[in-house]
């Protein structure tokens, strides 16, 4: 005898089941969305206000410093010559290292973290999360240092009153393009670090590439390495700097702007290399 099998009840009639709909709208995520979520990173994570404020303090404090130190021991007479904006150049110099720090920690930490899988999962579009990174970080970097850098241009130039007046093309590269120069670093920095994909190691690149050549250099003492002992000197990021204040090491070499272009080129180098290695790896 055949056991008699339940039978579901029948539906009243009209009667209908929606299934659920959730309160909160769902839209197609777009750059906008990526560039949000990257501005709410950086401002939270407690690292970088440290960076920042120990590369503002670097920056200002430095870069008085020195001025107010100059002007103590030089005669009046010995300034007519001297540039006081140059006078900054010393703390941007050591205030990079800051930068190059935060724009390595701006991608490499997510993978030492794991919080990138998160941030994959939430948009799958690699290369978008890469370009929301660069964009927010450039912002970022190049508006404090353009603070940073006017600030003591502004206060260095009042201390020095018998300092030569400096031209307009002076106070553009001594404060506008120093603050591109050094943003373009940090975004290099952040191109290595997604490539890398470790903290310490990109870090570590990074600052080797910065001394490395002026290190390297003074020990080429053989008179057949004298081209290659001046291109190192020449290319060093440390010289690259000074050029916007005129005072590279060297009489040859780049000049004017040709820092800025050199660094968009090296720029667009690494970013493509971030982006093709990118899409190839897993996260």
């Amino acid at each position: 005898m055949s056991t008699p099998q339940p039978t579901s009840p029948p539906a009243a009639p009209g009667a209908s089941y929606p299934g659920y709909t959730s309160p909160i709208p769902v839209v197609r995520t777009h750059l906008g969305h990526a560039l949000a979520s990257e501005w709410t990173k950086i401002r939270s994570v407690r690292s970088t206000m440290w960076t920042l404020g120990v590369f503002v303090l670097l920056v200002i404090g430095i870069g008085l410093g020195t001025a107010a130190l100059v002007a103590a021991n030089t005669e009046g007479a010995d300034l007519e010559s001297e540039n006081a904006l140059s006078f900054g150049f010393f703390g941007l110099l050591l205030g990079s290292m800051c930068v190059i720090t935060l724009g390595v920690l701006t991608t490499a930490s997510e993978y030492g973290t794991g919080m990138i899988r998160t941030t994959m999962v939430a948009c799958p579009s690699r290369g978008r999360v890469l370009a929301a990174k660069a964009i927010v970080f450039f912002l970022v970097a190049f508006v404090v240092t353009l603070v940073s850098s006017v600030f003591v241009a502004m206060v260095d130039v009042a201390m020095m009153p018998e300092a030569r007046e400096p031209s307009g093309g002076e106070w553009a590269k001594g404060t506008l393009g120093v603050s591109l120069f050094i943003a373009l670093l940090g975004l290099v920095s952040l191109a290595v670090g997604s490539i890398i994909r470790h903290s310490a190691g990109a870090i570590t690149i990074m600052i080797g590439l910065f001394l490395a050549p002026l290190v390297i250099a003074l020990f080429m003492f053989s008179e057949s390495l004298v081209n290659v002992r001046e291109a190192l000197v020449e290319y060093s990021i440390p010289n690259l700097l000074s050029v916007f204040y005129s005072t590279s090491l060297t009489d040859t070499g780049p000049s004017g702007w040709d820092p800025l272009w050199i660094a968009l080129g090296v720029t667009a180098a690494a970013f493509a290399g971030a982006f093709a290695l990118l899409e190839k790896r897993d996260v």
